[in-house]
């Protein structure tokens, strides 16, 4: 009886070692899946970080932008006041040539003042339109960057989205394990 005591003791004594070995081994295991997820999860911190810097980059042109269009805005009305000025301006010549209808050599002498500053308003007033086209394609441009650049900003919510529900769901799933 007393060997087999022994023996018993010898086999729970080796079954105790066998199951710390593998407690052992299951604690090393877990500490570099550890690992690998605290990795992860920097890359990640890291890359949002990137993102987060990009965006402010973006906000920050786009208040430039802002600025330049607010200052070509301005020069729209600028440009509109001129136009009605030189309108305004046409409007009096051409009475003051009906009032000069009476003589007929300061009739030949102002129509071709009047048509020297008339060939200069339509000629200002074509250089304006130019101008407003010009403006009105930059305008066009600015708004696709724009568009563009909200078209990013999406794609990056929703990588940041997707890369919540990864964390989320490998949090919970080490919770459970």
């Amino acid at each position: 009886m007393k060997n087999f005591q022994q023996n018993l003791l010898i086999v729970l004594a080796l079954g105790l070692c066998g199951l710390c070995v593998y407690q052992w081994y299951g604690q090393t295991a877990q500490r570099v899946q550890i690992e690998k997820l605290n990795q992860a999860v920097y890359e990640k911190a890291s890359a949002i970080q990137g993102y987060t810097n990009s965006l402010h980059a973006l906000d920050g042109q786009i208040a430039q932008m802002d600025a330049r269009l607010s200052e070509l805005k301005e020069n729209v009305k600028t440009n509109d006041q001129l136009v009605l000025i030189q309108k305004r301006e046409i409007a009096r010549l051409q009475s003051a040539n009906e009032g000069l209808t009476n003589e007929i050599a300061e009739y030949k002498k102002g129509l071709a003042t009047l048509e020297a500053k008339l060939k200069d308003a339509y000629d200002g007033i074509k250089k304006q339109n130019e101008a407003i086209k010009e403006l009105v394609a930059q305008r066009d441009e600015f708004i696709a960057k724009f568009n563009d650049s909200v078209k990013d900003r999406n794609g990056v919510v929703a990588k940041y989205n997707e890369l919540v529900d990864k964390v989320t769901k490998q949090q919970n799933g080490a919770a459970k394990q």
